[in-house]
């Protein structure tokens, strides 16, 4: 058993980085891979290849629970984004920023399960068609035709990150400043002019029930915000900075509870999306201050 251990140990990460851009949830992604631990431990056929036996049953846990939450998705209240990854500026990012941003998982989103796991095994996880073939249970002619569906619906949204990191996080800190002082025409001057906002409160907390689109859409409900706070800022002046989903982000607290901010820069030196996640059930993972 402890040779059991060490060897599911040794794919636990890659298993969870698979089941989180599956599932868009660090918390389901880790208990699709407990899962799999529990029937790893309980199988009693000879397994010649773990790594891929691992990948092959995480892959399907994921699949089901993806088909059993289609009805609970359909009926989300407000737009949906994933659970905000959340890492610290000071280490070193564990995944690249195009495999997890917001927009790629967006993207995802769109796919049908099959679509989305065929397109992650064999696009971003390197697997063959083959071994993607027979993890799914499918013949390999449904997997090329499945992966180039999926492919062409996120051939646009993969983002690739001309933009410097430094740069990134002075546009976030510009959009912040800004905000605290309610400086609509600097809030506007960092906004890309088909810039979206979108924020996920689930039904649970205020949030916007449609995506803002468009940079005068954005400065609108950025106004109307302002014009309810009576005059106060935006938002707290006293805001952690974080790495969300690759983007500079910030957590920070209101007075319902906590929120966080992902800031997703443009090519132009503006920002092209803002994600705020306020849905309480996917803010509980949130790292201590």
């Amino acid at each position: 058993m402890v040779a059991d251990v060490e060897t599911f140990e040794a794919q636990r990460q890659r298993l969870t980085r698979l089941a989180y851009r599956m599932l868009g949830s660090v918390a389901e992604a880790e208990d699709a891979v407990q899962d799999a631990w529990l029937r790893w431990t309980r199988t009693d056929e000879e397994v010649r290849d773990p790594a891929g036996w691992l990948v092959r049953v995480t892959s399907r846990l994921c699949i089901d629970r993806l088909r059993s939450a289609k009805v609970q998705r359909e009926a989300y209240r407000g737009p949906w984004l994933p659970e905000p990854l959340i890492e610290e500026l000071s280490v070193d990012p564990l995944e690249r920023a195009e495999d997890v941003s917001v927009a790629f998982l967006l993207a995802l989103e769109r796919l049908s399960p099959l679509e989305r796991a065929v397109f992650l095994l064999h696009d971003v996880f390197d697997e063959d068609y083959a071994s993607v073939a027979e993890t799914l249970g499918r013949n390999e002619a449904a997997v090329r035709q499945l992966a180039a569906r999926a492919r062409t619906h996120v051939k646009d949204s993969k983002p690739r990150f001309t933009v410097s990191q430094e740069d990134a996080a002075k546009l976030a800190a510009a959009f912040m400043a800004a905000a605290a002082q309610g400086d609509m025409k600097a809030l506007s001057a960092v906004l890309a002019e088909d810039a979206v906002l979108i924020s996920d409160g689930g039904g649970k907390r205020a949030a916007a029930l449609r995506p803002m689109s468009g940079r005068e859409d954005i400065i609108r409900l950025l106004e109307g915000i302002a014009w309810r706070a009576g005059g106060s800022p935006l938002w707290p002046v006293s805001f952690r900075a974080v790495r969300i989903n690759g983007y500079p982000g910030v957590i920070m607290e209101r007075e319902d509870g906590p929120m966080t901010v992902a800031f997703q820069p443009g090519e132009d030196g503006k920002l092209a999306a803002i994600y705020l996640v306020r849905n309480p059930d996917k803010l509980g993972r949130l790292p201590a201050p």
